[in-house]
């Protein structure tokens, strides 16, 4: 039975659970004295690391959430070949959302599932991230954009590279679920807006 079980395939999921595990955000917040969880959203994320970190902090958090996403597809798929990557990309947000490094409590897993489809169907995530802008653009709300793009990404992936499906779907719920507290506050219409602008020319 044992030579059934491919430990390469096996070694590029736990690679790639262990990258999305990194938190860029819990440690640059630590490195000041800050706990990001309990700041602003409360969320290990590019948004809420601009609100209270700042500029430098958030463009290094974007940069590293969605460069473990790449770089954990793209292991996955030399270890053990196309179909580890696959999983290998859910298997990155888990690690985001759900980190070993910092208790199980990360982010809600954006930029880093950006990160893996990127690396798996640019055109997808060229689809996803021009959606996520218009949406943000016009709503003022980032989690409106997410969740906009959390419907949308299984749809495109559906007729476009089929082969992603089941792992959208899951992907797609997971982030979703993560925005549960951002659909009540938009149920009660008292959800945050964002205004970028005013942010990036804000501190640091």
């Amino acid at each position: 039975m044992l030579e059934n079980i491919d430990l390469n395939f096996i070694l590029a999921v736990v690679i790639a659970y262990l990258l999305g595990s990194i938190s860029p955000s819990t440690i640059l917040a630590k490195a000041q004295g800050v706990d990001i969880k309990k700041e602003g959203s409360g969320n290990a994320g590019t948004t809420n690391t601009l609100r209270v970190l700042g500029k430098k902090a958030a463009i290094i958090t974007l940069i590293v959430d969605i460069g473990k996403g790449v770089l954990a597809v793209s292991l996955a798929e030399m270890i053990s070949g196309p179909e580890a990557a696959y999983v290998a990309a859910l298997a990155a947000l888990c690690g985001h959302v759900w980190p070993i490094f910092f208790k199980f409590k990360g982010g809600k897993g954006v930029a880093t599932a950006f990160g893996v489809v990127l690396r798996l169907d640019w055109r997808i995530a060229v689809m996803m991230f021009a959606l996520l802008v218009v949406v943000v653009l016009i709503t003022k709300m980032v989690s409106v954009g997410s969740i906009s793009v959390c419907i949308a990404f299984p749809i495109a992936c559906w007729f476009m590279h089929r082969e992603m499906f089941p792992v959208s779907l899951i992907m797609a719920a997971i982030v979703i679920w993560k925005h549960s507290d951002n659909i009540k506050r938009l149920i009660n219409h008292d959800e945050n807006e964002v205004d970028i602008g005013k942010l990036l020319h804000g501190k640091k």
